[in-house]
């Protein structure tokens, strides 16, 4: 009987320790599926909202639009405990009171109805239709009537040829010498900068505009120009264009990169990507084009600049920037880090100092937003308090905005990042654009910091973006691609002088085309005194008869004495 509850204990225990391993291994599986689910979910997520950014930037403007008014509302306590460290709770952004500050917006937005526009102040050729009445007329002969006024009005009129015939003649004579012989001669042909091209400096400016300032592909000027009752095959156009752009490369353009190299106090740059025309051969055989980069650099406000490069590697970083020494606001691509830190096998950093951009912080949070996240909204609110205030000093003279930055805006940048650290702790192992956000804070601290050590130095790099939107992004949708490297070599030439005319203001047109008049007859070592920065000046000392003429002699100024000491210290 002892033995036979004894057997029957040690079977209970048995199926007990069996049931319990299998309780055990159900609970693990039951772990193991829940923690898969919730990867899975998270997955789900991820996707899901990268699928709405997407669809966003596909069909909504890409511009990141925030509702301000309420980020204050929902971050008021936090907003305002903020501003009280910084000292900036009672200061107003501008002398003036928040009601003036709203009238005069609200009279700088209206404009004043002024009717029809008077297109008699227009700088336009004139074409006059006088209109008369018959019966009139008929009074005025027989002495009833006499005509003592006209009533007029203007329309808006558009004459379809701009191209004309340029005759250049030469006069030819006939020379008698001391022997009684005759021999006939003729003025020997002025300098020009493209001899042999079949285009004036004002077509070919003309073209490169359309091309490189609007965007317009070279067969819709080839059409254009038929329509015109004058047809220019694309080949021959696309000729000049390269013509054009080495010569401008090789003597403007070199010598404005020399000197925002030698003398820039900061460099904004960035980069995109364009196709590149596959090179024929003998084989038959269709191949995708390949990809080139665009690298911009607007060098303070003397001139924004435009380089082509095969690869976006560190050796065409360091190559584009040799010589540069000074801060250098760019993006966090890891190309760059050769110019910071050096070569890897150095011992000593990079020539030039990392600036960050603000406007790419923000950015990730913007798109950390779409999560519906409280954390990344505030984060969005923290920033735009701190763009908010850097933009209330930008009327000042650095040296001001240095000093104002220090007592009211460092508090702000210092209470972001010590709650981007405690925040970026708590989500470090969590996958997600919050970490990303978070982690690109983290990770670049110092270099976001940069613009509190100089009053010059700017929250974003804007700037250079918006050159590379406007040249390269908008263009590429109707060209689509480059020809070859040389020939994206030559439209970052063109592509410099368009964008750095529009920075000073000049008409880009009128000053390729006055640049190809004066290059043949410029002194060499003076080409700096062309490019754009300079060309105002420059084109006040020239003789305004001589250069409205496409062909003739030219009258070259003597160098200023500021050039001529900028060019013995060169030397």
């Amino acid at each position: 009987m002892i033995t036979s509850v004894a057997v029957s204990e040690s079977a209970t225990t048995s199926t007990d320790t069996s049931l319990a391993s299998r309780i055990a291994d159900l609970e693990a599986q039951v772990a193991a599926l829940t923690k898969e689910r919730d990867q899975l979910r998270a997955s789900h997520e991820r996707l899901r909202v990268e699928l709405e950014m997407l669809k966003r930037r596909i069909f909504v403007a890409k511009a990141e639009r925030v509702d301000t008014t309420q980020l204050e509302i929902e971050f008021a306590e936090k907003l305002r405990q903020l501003d009280t460290l910084a000292g900036t709770l009672s200061i107003p952004a501008t002398d003036s009171s928040p009601d003036e500050d709203d009238d005069e917006k609200r009279k700088k937005g209206k404009k004043t109805p002024t009717g029809r526009r008077n297109l008699k102040r227009l700088a336009l050729e004139e074409e006059r239709i006088e209109i008369s009445d018959p019966l009139y007329e008929e009074l005025v002969e027989k002495g009833l009537a006499k005509r003592i006024d006209f009533d007029e009005s203007c329309k808006l009129a558009y004459k379809r040829g701009g191209l004309r015939r340029l005759v250049i003649a030469r006069v030819k004579y006939q020379i008698t010498d001391t022997k009684g012989d005759t021999s006939v001669d003729s003025a020997p042909m002025p300098l020009v900068a493209f001899p042999r091209s079949l285009a004036a400096p004002s077509l070919l400016a003309h073209v490169l505009m359309a091309k490189y300032g609007m965007g317009m592909p070279l067969f819709r000027l080839e059409d254009q120009f038929a329509r015109d009752g004058c047809p220019i095959d694309r080949g021959t156009m696309c000729r000049w264009v390269e013509d054009a752009g080495a010569t401008c490369g090789a003597t403007v353009v070199h010598a404005m990169r020399n000197e925002a190299l030698a003398s820039s106090f900061c460099i904004a740059t960035d980069a995109t990507g364009v196709l590149v025309q596959p090179i024929r051969t003998h084989e038959k055989v269709r191949r995708a084009c390949k990809r080139g980069h665009y690298f911009v650099l607007v060098a303070d406000s003397g001139h924004v600049l435009f380089e082509y490069t095969a690869k976006e590697t560190s050796d065409a970083v360091s190559r584009i920037f040799a010589g540069y020494s000074g801060y250098l606001q760019a993006d966090a691509k890891s190309v760059y880090d050769v110019l910071y830190r050096g070569p890897p096998d150095a011992d000593d950093d990079g020539p030039c100092i990392e600036v960050a951009c603000w406007a790419h912080l923000r950015r990730k949070f913007f798109e950390a937003a779409f999560t519906k996240s409280a954390v990344a909204r505030e984060g969005l609110a923290r920033i735009g308090r701190i763009f908010e205030l850097d933009a209330s000093l930008q009327e000042k003279p650095p040296v001001e905005i240095k000093r104002l930055r220090d007592v009211h805006l460092r508090p702000h940048v210092d209470a972001f990042f010590a709650w981007a650290d405690a925040e970026y702790e708590k989500i470090r192992d969590v996958r997600g654009l919050l970490r990303s956000a978070f982690g690109y804070a983290v990770r670049n601290k110092e270099a976001l910091r940069r613009f509190l050590d100089d009053g010059r130095l700017v929250l974003d790099n804007n700037r250079s973006e918006r050159a590379l939107r406007g040249a390269i992004a908008i263009g590429r949708k109707a060209w689509l691609f480059v020809g070859s490297d040389d020939h994206g070599q030559s439209a970052a030439h063109l592509f410099t002088l368009v964008a750095s005319c529009r920075l000073h203001g000049v008409d880009p047109e009128t000053y390729l085309r006055d640049l190809f008049r004066v290059l043949a007859h410029w002194p060499k070592d003076r080409y700096l005194e062309l490019a754009p920065k300079y060309w105002l000046a420059t084109r006040a000392r020239l003789d305004a008869g001589e250069l409205a003429r496409d062909v003739g002699p030219l009258t070259v100024p003597p160098a200023t004495v500021e050039e001529q000491a900028a060019a013995n210290g060169a030397g």
